[in-house]
């Protein structure tokens, strides 16, 4: 009975670029939109990116599943409705330019420049950078910008931006980021230790003042200061 379950796995994989269409049009419908995200121009960037094309090779197969799915490195790419939540939260308009710490695979950062006038993102661990800055490139995302760096220090020669989003977990917001987001601008980043991490939405008007809240309980990777 295996060997025929596993043969029937086999035919229902997705192998077409209208295969991993269709999966993704269910991705938004039944894990999206089904949770409450309802801003059609997040709908339109997440139905647009390839997400299979974001993962590795052999587990392209899941890409479109309900849950985040490795990408090497100790590191994941979040799953398909946070990163549709955090895209939504971040209020992004045409003209934004955006910073983003933690590149992983560039999917978040695909995503964002389907919204937005040019993303700035930053991945400490080198492969990961160089791997997705050529995925970006190949793939025609000429508005994002991808550094090697410590996201803890932000990116001060591209300052100040209009939103930042973070997709791995500090402690605490730092503050060096927090000085370079604009007054008006919006941050959205998980913030905590494991098991004890939320999503946090930062606002900070046009006097410099901020205030934030929480979203919901999130589970991400530790953000790793440089040494």
């Amino acid at each position: 009975m295996l060997p025929f379950l596993l043969s029937l796995t086999l035919l229902a994989m997705p192998r077409t670029g209208e295969d991993f269409a269709r999966l993704r049009e269910l991705m938004v419908k039944e894990q999206i939109e089904a949770r409450g995200i309802r801003d059609p121009q997040v709908l339109a960037a997440m139905r647009a990116v390839p997400r299979h094309l974001f993962v590795p090779p052999e587990i392209q197969f899941a890409a479109y599943e309900d849950h985040a799915l490795p990408i090497g490195y100790d590191q994941s790419i979040s799953q398909p409705v946070i990163v549709a939540l955090m895209t939504e939260l971040l209020e992004a308009r045409p003209s934004d330019r955006v910073l983003e710490i933690g590149t992983g695979s560039g999917y978040q950062a695909a995503v964002l420049s389907r919204l937005v006038k040019q993303v700035y993102t930053i991945e400490i661990i080198e492969p990961l950078a160089n791997a997705a800055r050529d995925r970006l490139k190949s793939l025609g995302y000429t508005n994002v910008t991808v550094r090697t760096g410590d996201g803890y220090r932000g990116w001060p020669e591209m300052a100040p931006f209009d939103r930042i989003i973070l997709t791995s977990a500090p402690p605490e917001i730092p503050k060096l980021l927090i000085d370079e987001l604009k007054p008006g601008g919006i941050l959205v980043a998980p913030v905590g230790t494991l098991p004890n991490q939320d999503l946090i939405v930062l606002d900070k008007d046009e006097h410099g003042r901020t205030s934030k809240h929480s979203v919901i309980p999130v589970r991400f990777v530790p953000m790793v200061p440089g040494k």
